[in-house]
């Protein structure tokens, strides 16, 4: 499973995203949902983080959702 450095990394990798417009980006309900949607997509990476969190893998993919719409 991947650490939490090495999938940030894959994140920002994909996304094109560098580490200081993603900070800045946070209150952008399109990178948000872009984060969510990556941790959707692996579901491994989706329970470790709602995990951390402490919510579930559903409430995670409900935000994802709420912030598409």
């Amino acid at each position: 499973m991947l650490e939490c450095k090495d999938r940030a990394v894959r994140y920002l990798e994909l996304t094109g995203l560098d580490p200081d417009t993603l900070r800045t980006g946070l209150a952008d309900p399109m990178i948000l949902a872009s984060a969510l949607e990556f941790l959707a997509n692996h579901e491994p990476d989706l329970i470790r983080a709602a995990e951390a969190l402490a919510v579930t893998p559903e409430e995670l993919v409900a935000a994802k959702d709420a912030l598409q719409a």
